[in-house]
């Protein structure tokens, strides 16, 4: 059928002020609410977010990775709509929400469009909880996010809440914005990924900061929960005896006694002075010689740390029993257990 056979033909409909029908379907949707499928968007309207927490040094952002998976777009597509959000700054252009990795295989496959749904209620922190639910950021990427939200005022606990972590996560994480130079160069270098053993680091290099600088030099020693737990109590150790202080109530393993009752023996008994009868003060039995206060947080049996000032108000530092990793955590989220002597 002819052009003016068709135009003939929908005349009388009253359809003529529509104007080219064709024209319209080629236009891309503003949204696609309501249920609809996804659009099928060009590749050219469409940019990677500029605060996309995931970096150009990410694993799936690899050459390698990106050709994989372009490898795989080019032979069935892309099976799996991203999502991207309308740029108000640039009407008629699109930034991701998620699917950069996505986005660059397909472009890596010479494809011109992507399936795309469109959602304008999605933020930063969406993207951070989707890419941590599928473990695709990296301890520096976490880091750097949480700097940013930090510099807006945010605070440690809102932070927490709004990502699904725990205060304790934010606080380790914290620590990798300004690390010590020998445990930065460690981090930075993929020597040491754990966040765990950094945090143990950075505590331990707070007090012996030589000792763990010559103890990381060692390119051979490998850095583990293990190896570092090891580490800090040697370095304890070590300056328990050279400074004396060792807690008057630890129990020698030779003689069975505490260090305060054993200086008690050496000064010998004491003359009250007054009636020539020897000083001999029974302990009180209703008194704990060292109090140790067993807790649980995050289903896992900690204790309190007593002789360490807390980062603020409300909050304290324990140490995990299994593993002996030390943490501060706000008060509120922690369990009593018991209360034992040491």
């Amino acid at each position: 059928m002819s052009a003016n056979a068709n135009a003939t033909k929908w005349s009388g409909l009253g359809l003529e002020e529509l104007g080219d029908l064709a024209g319209l379907l080629n236009e891309v949707p503003a949204a696609n609410a309501g249920g609809a499928g996804p659009l099928e968007l060009p590749l050219d309207l469409i940019d990677e977010d500029p605060n996309q927490p995931r970096t150009a040094d990410n694993p799936g952002f690899l050459p390698e990775s990106i050709a994989e998976i372009g490898e795989t777009i080019k032979d069935r597509g892309v099976k799996s709509p991203i999502s991207v959000r309308e740029n108000k700054d640039a009407p008629g252009r699109y930034f991701i929400n998620h699917g950069a990795r996505r986005y660059r295989g397909s472009k890596w496959a010479n494809r011109t469009t992507i399936p795309a749904f469109i959602d304008n209620d999605y933020n930063e922190a969406d993207q951070v909880i989707e890419n941590l639910q599928r473990n695709e950021l990296t301890a520096r990427e976490i880091a750097d996010f949480i700097g940013r939200e930090l510099a807006k005022g945010k605070k440690k606990g809102e932070i927490a809440k709004e990502i699904g972590k725990s205060p304790a996560f934010i606080t380790q994480h914290v620590t990798l914005l300004d690390l010590p130079e020998p445990i930065a160069e460690a981090f930075n270098s993929g020597r040491c990924k754990d966040v765990t053993v950094i945090n143990e680091l950075v505590t331990a290099y707070k007090k012996n900061p030589g000792e763990v600088a010559v103890w990381l030099a060692d390119d051979s020693q490998e850095l583990t929960r293990g190896t570092v737990k090891l580490l800090r109590e040697f370095l304890e150790d070590k300056r328990n005896h050279e400074q004396g202080d060792r807690d008057p109530n630890t129990v020698d393993a030779l003689t069975g006694k505490t260090d305060a009752e054993a200086g008690d023996s050496e000064q010998g008994p004491q003359d009250d002075g007054a009636n020539g009868k020897k000083d001999s003060k029974e302990p009180d039995p209703n008194k704990l010689k060292k109090a140790i206060i067993q807790v649980k947080h995050d289903d896992r049996p900690a204790r309190l740390i007593l002789n360490r000032r807390p980062p603020t108000d409300g909050w304290a530092w324990f140490k995990y029993e299994d593993d002996g990793q030390e943490f501060a955590a706000d008060l509120g989220t922690v369990q009593l257990v018991a209360l034992l002597e040491g």
